[in-house]
């Protein structure tokens, strides 16, 4: 421990509050979640009096500090936003008033982000399996490692000015891959080889068959794809005894996949060399692609483009707008706008050193979301 730093029973600098109010049945209530891995304090929804099945509330203020007796050990705590003022919350989310005038707020923020504050909760929780809460006299009797005001205060400052050049970098990174994917999109519109060709895709395609029979005592490992064109991806493996499905397909890289449920929402993608060789239900038609007339990255970036969505969405079937589907028959009959093949190639050129970029983002991305957990370990063991 750092020269200055006294340790401080969490008891001494939060006492719970107490202060609630009567639940009128006629009235409006906001209700308050606490994200877990210290994601944040938000509402839960809003509602009314009647909906509450308690006479009383607790009411949350800004800058106490909450936490979930359920989940305070898989991080969910943070303080209570000025916007929550008022906010109401039941006995499962303790309300904490922080003693300023010894611990600063935003530095138990801070504190309680790092690993170390997650394990004193768990260390403070306790139960069977399913019911395991926290236990608030463990929680309050745990000592922490505290500086006087004024260094809270530079620690703090020197930590949101790191923070803010870390987010800016996030900001300036997610600008890149939205410039870049708005590049992507552009050269499918651009005309310099001549417009493009409505082609149903029943021309450009070919719907696959299942190819792979389940046995029960065998493990398989399935591909997904993501909502709002993010892709294909890698999901879990399962045994054979875990699913209701007789067969399945095997994917191929630069296959197209999509579900047939959410596809409107832009569910769509072509399969990436890391997805070669897992397999989706028969709930996700699979198609051969016959790159002498479309390239597969043509068809991944158009598919997975927002103006896209609305047309698939008009040719999905379904009387729950939640529960459409796009079925193969109304996919192979979609008309795509076909550039020619010469564009297509200018395409693909341009796409290749697009990935690699993306991949360096990719990169910095993951080093950037590794670096402040790095600076808040130093800043709470004195070292910043």
């Amino acid at each position: 421990m750092s020269e200055g730093w006294t340790l401080v029973p969490l008891g001494e600098v939060l006492r719970k509050s107490e202060e609630c109010v009567p639940i009128d049945p006629d009235a409006t209530y906001t209700q308050v979640t606490v994200r877990l891995w210290g994601q944040g304090v938000v509402p839960r929804n809003i509602v009314t009096g009647a909906e509450i099945a308690s006479a009383t509330r607790f009411v949350a203020r800004p800058q106490q500090f909450i936490l979930s007796r359920i989940d305070a050990r898989n991080g969910a705590f943070g303080l209570v936003p000025e916007s929550l003022d008022g906010a109401v919350v039941s006995n499962d989310f303790p309300l904490f008033d922080v003693d300023a005038q010894r611990l600063l707020p935003s530095f138990l923020s801070w504190m309680s982000k790092t690993p170390a504050f997650v394990n004193l909760c768990k260390a403070a929780s306790e139960g069977t399996t399913n019911r395991v809460r926290l236990k608030e006299d463990r929680f309050l009797a745990t000592a922490v490692p505290l500086p006087p005001l004024p260094e809270q205060r530079r620690i703090v400052a020197r930590i949101e000015a790191l923070a803010g050049k870390i987010e800016r970098a996030r900001e300036l990174g997610r600008g890149l891959a939205s410039d870049c994917a708005a590049l992507c999109r552009s050269l499918l519109k651009d005309g310099s080889h001549g417009s493009p060709t409505p082609t149903r895709m029943g021309e450009l395609v070919t719907l696959r068959e299942t190819d792979v029979e389940v046995v029960e005592e065998e493990k398989y490992h399935f591909a997904g794809v993501y909502c709002f064109g993010e892709g294909v991806f890698r999901g879990q493996e399962r045994s054979g005894m875990e699913f209701a499905y007789t067969r399945l397909t095997r994917l191929c890289a630069n296959n197209f996949v999509y579900p047939k449920l959410m596809a409107w929402e832009g569910a769509f993608g072509i399969v990436p060399p890391e997805c070669d060789g897992l397999v989706v239900s028969p709930e996700f038609p699979v198609f051969e692609v016959n790159e002498g007339k479309v390239l597969p990255e043509v068809l991944d970036v158009y598919f997975r483009t927002p103006a896209v969505w609305p047309r698939i969405s008009a040719v999905s079937t379904g009387t729950n707008v939640r529960r459409r589907r796009l079925h193969p028959a109304a996919f192979l009959a979609y008309e795509f706008p076909l550039p020619p093949m010469a564009a297509q190639l200018q395409f693909r050129e341009v796409k290749q050193r697009v990935d690699v970029i993306e991949q360096l983002q990719a990169q910095t991305a993951a080093e950037l979301n590794a670096l402040l957990p790095s600076i808040l370990d130093r800043a709470f063991r004195g070292e910043l």
